[in-house]
């Protein structure tokens, strides 16, 4: 995400999108998991726990154990895989176990910002994973710093952290004080946080950011905490429930004890975690999000049918939508894009003459499927264009007739505060063009997005309870004027 503080005001240098190696996606937010599970392997269920998780965030991993008041810690650039090793998770023994996968929102991808964010209080130290913004960081920074505490990150959830740690060193007990430090947040934050006496699972008033709690299945009762129910399968651990907006939750030797810290606690989940940003196999309002994402894709073909010949998804957010669509409209879905799933998240970048000739990364059109058709290809969404001009451009020369594209979500107008990566408001594509001239622009024949109240409807959960701020502009969470002032460009008000 575009920085909320001086700090960072050079964090990420400009690249234009002649370069064509920023996705065309909200970037991911982070993944974060926590065990508690005496007489386990925990280091190794956090492995798995964020390998689940990777795609949440690829810049960097991290996992921070407690054995008694001792904490041993790990944290590299890398995904999950390259970050450990079976050496490297050996020297990670405990009781107790927090892990975090990184995509870097509020400060730079350096390794200094990788999480968990440890720190030393007067009760023993503390480790921190954060997934979520806050929009407030300066002025937690400002007062940490008029306390004399020596900031060696520029990331918000190390402000959260010595917030934590502030209150403890002035007398009060874990919780106390990590209830104090969470009512001078503001923002989205949901938290695993370790400490020598227990875990702490923790989601703001608004609940922006998803955090899930596990059961180990084991007697006594063992616990687990992940931002997604895929964390728990992968370790056999059984859902039990979401944390919920407001609440911190307490697992110790005596069980998990719950608190609600927030006076008026107002879901607003992003619903952009269920749109893309979650994995289909995980589980919201008691459904896999594969399910809403088939009905997002029927939704789509009742609002913007087309007379075409077959239904082909942009893998792999855009399938389940598109075979919803073909479910609804009768039309057959097949592949027609064939994705590279071995590419990740390369530091090797190809030369201007390999983007120049048309090098196909990720994504490679399937010439039999798609020669002489008529076709609609769904996606989840549109940010910048840039992909999205040079995947029709490949399905033309790959002989698609006609090509048709539908989003199984509105046009993204207004940039995110509150943990994902949107660009400045000028970036995005929907707020600078029409839907005619966007379509003008990537090069199809037409092009339609899901309406807002679609989206909404096709939850089946009450469509106030969810943020879609990038959809409308209305914040759920006051965004103070010099953090606005930074994204949205296009703003006709004097202060925006």
């Amino acid at each position: 995400m575009i920085p909320n503080h001086p700090l960072d005001s050079n964090a990420y240098p400009a690249q234009s999108d002649s370069d064509g190696q920023r996705p065309d996606k909200p970037e991911e937010a982070c993944g974060v998991f926590g065990v508690y599970a005496p007489g386990q392997d925990v280091a190794k269920l956090t492995y798995f726990g964020l390998y689940a998780l990777q795609h949440r965030g690829q810049e960097s991993a991290g996992i921070a154990t407690f054995e008694g008041n001792q904490v041993h810690l790990h944290k590299e650039m890398g995904l999950v895989s390259q970050v450990f090793s079976e050496t490297i998770l050996n020297q990670l023994p405990g009781d107790l176990a927090v892990g975090h996968t990184r995509y870097s929102t509020t400060g730079s991808s350096r390794v200094v910002n990788a999480q968990p964010a440890v720190v030393e209080t007067r009760l023993g130290k503390l480790a921190l994973a954060h997934n979520g913004n806050l929009v407030n960081t300066t002025q937690l920074r400002e007062e940490l710093l008029r306390r004399n505490w020596d900031l060696i990150t520029t990331t918000d959830s190390e402000a959260i952290a010595l917030s934590i740690a502030t209150e403890i060193n002035a007398g009060k007990d874990w919780l106390e004080g990590a209830i104090c430090a969470f009512r001078q947040c503001k923002g989205a934050f949901s938290l695993a946080i370790g400490t020598p006496d227990g875990l702490m699972g923790v989601r703001d008033p608004n609940g922006i950011r998803p955090l899930v709690i596990g059961s180990m299945g084991t007697s006594p009762e063992r616990y687990v905490l992940a931002s997604e129910t895929c964390g728990l399968d992968i370790i056999g651990a059984e859902y039990v429930r979401d944390v919920e907006p407001g609440e911190l939750v307490w697992i110790t030797q005596e069980g998990l004890a719950s608190f609600f810290w927030a006076e008026q606690p107002k879901r607003k989940l992003c619903i952009f975690e269920m749109i893309y940003f979650a994995r289909p196999d995980s589980i919201m309002h008691d459904e896999t999000l594969y399910s809403y994402r088939l009905r997002l894709g029927r939704q789509l073909a009742k609002e913007s049918p087309a007379d075409v010949d077959v239904i082909i998804g942009v893998p792999d957010s855009g399938i389940p939508a598109a075979i919803g669509f073909s479910q609804a409209s009768g039309i057959p879905y097949a592949e027609g894009l064939i994705k590279n799933r071995y590419v990740g998240r390369t530091f090797i970048q190809p030369t201007q003459t390999m983007r120049e000739s048309g090098i196909k990364m990720k994504l490679n059109p399937l010439k039999d499927v798609l020669t002489g058709k008529r076709i609609i290809i769904v996606d989840d969404s549109i940010v910048r264009g840039t992909t999205s001009r040079k995947l029709v451009k490949a399905l033309r020369d790959a002989g698609a007739t006609e090509v048709h594209m539908r989003i199984s979500s509105p046009p993204v107008t207004h940039p995110c505060f509150y943990g994902i990566d949107t660009d400045n408001q000028d970036q995005l594509i929907a707020a600078t063009k029409s839907v005619a001239e966007i379509a003008e622009q990537i090069g199809v024949d037409s092009l339609a997005y899901l309406s807002w109240d679609g989206m909404l409807k096709t939850t089946g959960e009450d469509t106030n309870s969810f943020c879609s701020a990038c959809f409308t502009g209305d914040y759920p969470i006051t965004v103070p004027e010099q953090v606005k002032r930074s994204k949205l460009m296009l703003e006709k008000s004097a202060t925006c």
